[in-house]
């Protein structure tokens, strides 16, 4: 009928909008790329970004068939859970099949190993990075899958993913070095000689003496914190969670964060352009199929994501920040979830009590800050004087505090402006602020 068609037509639009996110940075990078002659590699460059916005957008297209074709799978063998987030309802009684964040785990693999054959062509020195990062997120693809049938214990989901960071740490052959802040070099070196500060530091660190401590080198400890970072980043989207579209929807904004500082460094620094272009190979695909699969998260949401696509997301983002040479930088995309952890930290370490479920309550028409039992004389530091409830210690109870009471779509979406503003800041720190703190 005319109807359907006229609907169909509009379904392959959407699709088509939904892409252009992943065109446009391109475009714009090889229209710069080829105007400027310093890039000898321009045509490579070009060959390269252009075979991976094709993968992207294969994901995207992949992801967006297979969610309901592996729907129909998992609600079959009756893996799903209620949406608590609308407890009460007709929507609240159906189950939602879980754990669809392993269809686009597997078909991000599947990229990713189809992308192997141009780096094997063009650059295949990296080829034992992309086999150390599909080991990692295999790894993590593995242990969110088995924690969405088994429910593992906190404590496996702290020391596997270290484990999961040990093949990019053997890969990595970049520096353990760092530049220190010009207004913090006077603490270790004062006109070439060290401060009593530095020689304590001295048992921990090395500091360079030639250049008056602008160069310190922080060795084992460097790669103790990108293992920690790999941790951090599996869990940290694990725990901001909770509501339709949030983890889905923070994980494109931070990876479309991470495509544009690439983009950039690409541009202006061609001496670490293989570095980002191989960060480039991982967050395009990854873009295209967070895309594909916030489709069917999106509140309400049709299917969960669960552990699976956290740990895979997470162990994304610390794949590129390692082997991109970029893990500092990467921190700085992750602001929401630095917040919400450390204001999480009272109830993760038990000084606060922490229920099982942490995420905002529904009461019947807007999402409101969840809360547990207390006495009146307790946590009066988080709570209203004399009440005997306590909000959970979430970032999302927090913007309910903030801001009174929203429906989850409007509350997903306040949550999503913020992390896009942070990043937003956090690009201009990274690229225009930096001077103030380093030469050049």
């Amino acid at each position: 009928t005319a109807l359907s068609s006229t609907m169909r037509f509009f379904e392959i639009s959407n699709h088509v909008f939904a892409v252009l996110p992943l065109v446009f940075p391109t475009l714009l990078l090889l229209k710069v790329s080829l105007k400027k002659s310093q890039f000898l590699l321009s045509e490579t460059i070009y060959s390269q970004l252009a075979a991976y916005v094709a993968l992207a957008i294969l994901g995207f297209f992949l992801t967006n068939q297979l969610v309901p074709t592996i729907k129909a799978y998992i609600t079959k063998r009756g893996i799903g859970g209620k949406d608590m987030g609308k407890k009460g309802t007709s929507l609240g009684e159906n189950l939602i099949p879980e754990a669809l964040g392993i269809v686009p785990g597997t078909v991000f693999i599947i990229c990713m190993i189809l992308s192997q054959v141009l780096f094997a062509n063009t650059n295949p020195e990296k080829l034992l990075d992309c086999n150390s990062a599909l080991l990692a997120i295999c790894f993590m693809i593995f242990l969110g899958f088995t924690d969405d049938v088994l429910e593992w214990p906190w404590r496996y989901k702290l020391i596997l993913p270290t484990i999961a960071s040990l093949p990019l740490l053997c890969c990595y052959n970049g520096s353990t070095s760092i530049v220190m802040p010009i207004q913090m070099r006077s603490l270790l070196m004062v006109d070439n000689e060290v401060t009593y500060l530095g020689h304590a530091l001295g048992f921990l660190i090395t500091i360079d003496t030639e250049t008056n401590g602008k160069v310190v080198n922080l060795g084992l400890w460097y790669l103790f914190y990108m293992g920690m970072l790999s941790v951090f980043c599996t869990n940290a989207i694990n725990i901001y969670a909770g509501i339709n579209g949030l983890e889905v929807g923070q994980a494109y904004v931070i990876a479309c964060a991470v495509l544009v500082h690439n983009l950039l460094e690409i541009v202006y620094e061609a001496k670490n352009t293989e570095n980002h272009l191989f960060s480039v190979m991982l967050m395009l695909p990854f873009c295209g199929v967070c895309l594909g699969l916030l489709k069917y998260n999106w509140c309400p949401a049709s299917v969960f994501v669960g552990d699976t696509f956290c740990y895979f997301s997470g162990m994304t983002f610390a794949v590129v920040g390692i082997l991109g040479h970029f893990s500092k930088t990467l921190l700085l995309f992750f602001v929401p979830q630095i917040i919400n952890f450390l204001w999480s930290c009272p109830q993760l370490f038990r000084f606060v009590p922490c229920p099982r479920h942490r995420l905002p309550r529904f009461n019947g028409t807007h999402m409101v800050p969840s809360t547990f039992p207390c006495k009146h004389n307790e946590f009066c530091w988080i709570k209203q004087q004399g009440a005997t409830e306590c909000p959970n210690m979430t970032l999302i109870n927090l913007a309910l505090q903030l801001l009174g009471p929203l429906t989850e779509r409007n509350l997903c979406l306040v949550l999503l402006f913020f992390q896009a503003l942070t990043c937003l800041v956090a690009l201009g720190c990274r690229h225009y602020l930096a001077g103030f703190f380093f030469e050049n």
